[in-house]
Protein backbone atom coordinates (compact mmCIF):
# COMPACT_ATOMS: atom_id res chain seq x y z
CA UNK A 1 0.00 0.00 0.00
CA UNK A 2 2.81 2.36 0.92
CA UNK A 3 4.59 1.55 -2.36
CA UNK A 4 1.44 2.42 -4.25
CA UNK A 5 1.20 5.79 -2.54
CA UNK A 6 4.86 6.49 -3.33
CA UNK A 7 4.28 5.54 -6.98
CA UNK A 8 1.28 7.88 -7.23
CA UNK A 9 3.24 10.65 -5.54
CA UNK A 10 6.18 10.14 -7.92
CA UNK A 11 3.84 10.20 -10.93
CA UNK A 12 2.18 13.39 -9.72
CA UNK A 13 5.57 14.98 -9.13
CA UNK A 14 6.76 13.97 -12.60
CA UNK A 15 3.62 15.39 -14.23
CA UNK A 16 4.03 18.61 -12.30
CA UNK A 17 7.68 18.88 -13.34
CA UNK A 18 6.96 18.19 -17.03
CA UNK A 19 4.15 20.74 -17.05
CA UNK A 20 6.28 23.37 -15.34
CA UNK A 21 9.17 22.97 -17.78
CA UNK A 22 6.93 23.48 -20.81
CA UNK A 23 6.80 19.88 -22.00
CA UNK A 24 3.01 19.90 -22.32
CA UNK A 25 3.15 23.24 -24.11
CA UNK A 26 5.54 21.75 -26.64
CA UNK A 27 3.10 18.90 -27.22
CA UNK A 28 0.19 21.29 -27.72
CA UNK A 29 2.03 23.71 -29.99
CA UNK A 30 3.61 20.92 -32.03
CA UNK A 31 0.17 19.47 -32.75
CA UNK A 32 -1.18 22.95 -33.50
CA UNK A 33 1.65 23.59 -35.96
CA UNK A 34 1.12 20.27 -37.72
CA UNK A 35 -2.59 20.95 -38.00
CA UNK A 36 -1.95 24.39 -39.52
CA UNK A 37 0.55 22.83 -41.94
CA UNK A 38 -2.01 20.23 -43.02
CA UNK A 39 -4.42 23.01 -43.92
CA UNK A 40 -1.72 24.73 -45.98
CA UNK A 41 -1.17 21.50 -47.93
CA UNK A 42 -4.91 21.10 -48.36
CA UNK A 43 -5.23 24.49 -50.02
CA UNK A 44 -2.18 23.95 -52.24
CA UNK A 45 -3.68 20.64 -53.37
CA UNK A 46 -6.95 22.40 -54.20
CA UNK A 47 -5.03 24.80 -56.42
CA UNK A 48 -3.10 21.99 -58.13
CA UNK A 49 -6.40 20.21 -58.87
CA UNK A 50 -7.83 23.32 -60.51
CA UNK A 51 -4.88 24.02 -62.81
CA UNK A 52 -5.58 21.22 -65.37
CA UNK A 53 -9.17 22.48 -65.77
CA UNK A 54 -7.96 26.03 -66.22
CA UNK A 55 -5.40 25.05 -68.85
CA UNK A 56 -7.96 22.95 -70.75
CA UNK A 57 -10.44 25.83 -70.77
CA UNK A 58 -7.86 28.30 -72.02
CA UNK A 59 -6.73 25.95 -74.77
CA UNK A 60 -10.28 25.53 -76.00
CA UNK A 61 -11.20 29.21 -76.03
CA UNK A 62 -8.16 31.09 -77.28
CA UNK A 63 -5.18 30.89 -79.54
CA UNK A 64 -3.14 31.30 -76.42
CA UNK A 65 0.56 31.73 -75.96
CA UNK A 66 1.89 28.23 -75.81
CA UNK A 67 4.91 29.25 -73.77
CA UNK A 68 2.70 30.55 -70.95
CA UNK A 69 0.63 27.37 -70.84
CA UNK A 70 3.75 25.23 -70.90
CA UNK A 71 5.17 27.11 -67.94
CA UNK A 72 1.96 26.62 -65.95
CA UNK A 73 1.88 22.89 -66.68
CA UNK A 74 5.56 22.48 -65.83
CA UNK A 75 5.25 24.50 -62.62
CA UNK A 76 2.22 22.47 -61.56
CA UNK A 77 4.07 19.19 -62.25
CA UNK A 78 7.09 20.39 -60.29
CA UNK A 79 4.98 21.56 -57.34
CA UNK A 80 3.12 18.25 -57.08
CA UNK A 81 6.31 16.19 -57.45
CA UNK A 82 7.82 17.57 -54.24
CA UNK A 83 7.52 14.87 -51.62
CA UNK A 84 5.85 16.32 -48.51
CA UNK A 85 5.76 14.40 -45.25
CA UNK A 86 4.87 15.40 -41.69
CA UNK A 87 8.64 15.74 -41.12
CA UNK A 88 8.91 18.43 -43.81
CA UNK A 89 8.19 21.17 -41.26
CA UNK A 90 11.14 19.90 -39.21
CA UNK A 91 13.50 19.98 -42.20
CA UNK A 92 14.48 23.53 -43.32
CA UNK A 93 15.95 22.32 -46.65
CA UNK A 94 12.84 20.30 -47.60
CA UNK A 95 10.60 23.15 -46.45
CA UNK A 96 12.54 25.61 -48.65
CA UNK A 97 12.26 23.29 -51.66
CA UNK A 98 8.50 23.00 -51.17
CA UNK A 99 8.08 26.75 -50.80
CA UNK A 100 10.13 27.44 -53.94
CA UNK A 101 8.08 25.00 -56.04
CA UNK A 102 4.79 26.51 -54.89
CA UNK A 103 6.16 30.01 -55.53
CA UNK A 104 6.99 29.08 -59.14
CA UNK A 105 3.44 27.82 -59.65
CA UNK A 106 2.03 31.03 -58.19
CA UNK A 107 4.16 33.07 -60.59
CA UNK A 108 3.11 30.99 -63.61
CA UNK A 109 -0.58 31.27 -62.71
CA UNK A 110 -0.30 35.04 -62.24
CA UNK A 111 1.20 35.41 -65.70
CA UNK A 112 -1.49 33.19 -67.21
CA UNK A 113 -4.31 35.22 -65.68
CA UNK A 114 -2.77 38.55 -66.69
CA UNK A 115 -2.07 37.60 -70.29
CA UNK A 116 -5.54 36.07 -70.69
CA UNK A 117 -6.96 39.60 -70.51
CA UNK A 118 -5.88 40.05 -74.14
CA UNK A 119 -8.46 37.53 -75.32
CA UNK A 120 -12.07 38.83 -75.29
CA UNK A 121 -13.54 35.41 -76.12
CA UNK A 122 -11.71 33.85 -73.23
CA UNK A 123 -12.78 36.55 -70.78
CA UNK A 124 -16.42 36.06 -71.85
CA UNK A 125 -16.26 32.29 -71.32
CA UNK A 126 -18.34 31.39 -68.27
CA UNK A 127 -16.22 28.31 -67.52
CA UNK A 128 -13.06 30.38 -67.50
CA UNK A 129 -14.62 33.01 -65.27
CA UNK A 130 -15.80 30.38 -62.82
CA UNK A 131 -12.35 28.79 -62.68
CA UNK A 132 -10.74 32.17 -62.23
CA UNK A 133 -13.03 32.94 -59.30
CA UNK A 134 -12.20 29.57 -57.77
CA UNK A 135 -8.49 30.18 -58.23
CA UNK A 136 -8.72 33.62 -56.64
CA UNK A 137 -10.66 32.12 -53.74
CA UNK A 138 -8.03 29.40 -53.40
CA UNK A 139 -5.23 31.97 -53.32
CA UNK A 140 -7.07 33.77 -50.52
CA UNK A 141 -7.49 30.50 -48.61
CA UNK A 142 -3.80 29.75 -49.07
CA UNK A 143 -2.94 33.16 -47.64
CA UNK A 144 -5.16 32.57 -44.61
CA UNK A 145 -3.75 29.05 -44.07
CA UNK A 146 -0.18 30.32 -44.37
CA UNK A 147 -0.86 33.11 -41.88
CA UNK A 148 -2.23 30.60 -39.37
CA UNK A 149 0.82 28.41 -39.89
CA UNK A 150 3.14 31.40 -39.45
CA UNK A 151 1.44 32.30 -36.17
CA UNK A 152 1.60 28.69 -34.93
CA UNK A 153 5.31 28.40 -35.75
CA UNK A 154 6.02 31.74 -34.14
CA UNK A 155 4.38 30.63 -30.88
CA UNK A 156 6.21 27.30 -30.99
CA UNK A 157 9.60 28.87 -31.75
CA UNK A 158 9.25 31.45 -28.97
CA UNK A 159 8.73 28.59 -26.53
CA UNK A 160 11.67 26.64 -28.00
CA UNK A 161 14.03 29.60 -27.62
CA UNK A 162 12.87 31.01 -24.27
CA UNK A 163 14.34 30.14 -20.89
CA UNK A 164 13.76 27.72 -19.17
CA UNK A 165 11.67 25.94 -21.81
CA UNK A 166 14.67 25.99 -24.17
CA UNK A 167 16.26 23.46 -21.80
CA UNK A 168 13.26 21.18 -22.29
CA UNK A 169 13.57 21.66 -26.04
CA UNK A 170 17.23 20.69 -25.88
CA UNK A 171 16.53 17.57 -23.80
CA UNK A 172 13.62 16.32 -25.93
CA UNK A 173 14.95 17.51 -29.29
CA UNK A 174 12.38 20.20 -30.09
CA UNK A 175 14.16 22.24 -32.75
CA UNK A 176 12.76 25.57 -34.03
CA UNK A 177 10.62 25.04 -37.13
CA UNK A 178 11.14 26.84 -40.47
CA UNK A 179 8.59 29.45 -41.42
CA UNK A 180 7.35 30.99 -44.66
CA UNK A 181 9.40 33.83 -46.12
CA UNK A 182 9.16 35.82 -49.32
CA UNK A 183 11.38 34.68 -52.18
CA UNK A 184 12.05 38.14 -53.59
CA UNK A 185 12.51 40.31 -50.51
CA UNK A 186 14.91 42.75 -52.21
CA UNK A 187 12.63 43.22 -55.21
CA UNK A 188 9.42 43.86 -53.27
CA UNK A 189 11.26 46.20 -50.89
CA UNK A 190 11.97 48.56 -53.82
CA UNK A 191 9.16 51.09 -54.30
CA UNK A 192 7.65 50.92 -57.79
CA UNK A 193 8.10 53.78 -60.23
CA UNK A 194 4.77 55.12 -61.48
CA UNK A 195 4.96 56.37 -65.06
CA UNK A 196 1.66 57.98 -66.08
CA UNK A 197 3.07 58.64 -69.55
CA UNK A 198 3.38 54.91 -70.21
CA UNK A 199 0.11 54.19 -68.42
CA UNK A 200 1.57 51.54 -66.13
CA UNK A 201 3.66 51.03 -63.03
CA UNK A 202 7.04 49.38 -63.29
CA UNK A 203 10.05 48.61 -61.19
CA UNK A 204 13.00 51.01 -61.45
CA UNK A 205 15.82 49.91 -63.66
CA UNK A 206 18.87 48.59 -61.82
Amino acid sequence: MIRRWFALLAAALALSTLSGCGYNDFQRLDEQTRSAWAEVLNQYQRRADLVPNLVATVKGEANFEQETLTRVVEARAKATSVQVTPQTIDNPAAFQKFQQAQGELSSALSRLLVVSERYPDLKANQGFRDLRVQLEGTENRITVARNRYIQSVQEYNVLARSFPSNLTAMVFGYEPKPNFTVQNEAQISTPPTVDFGAGSASQPKK
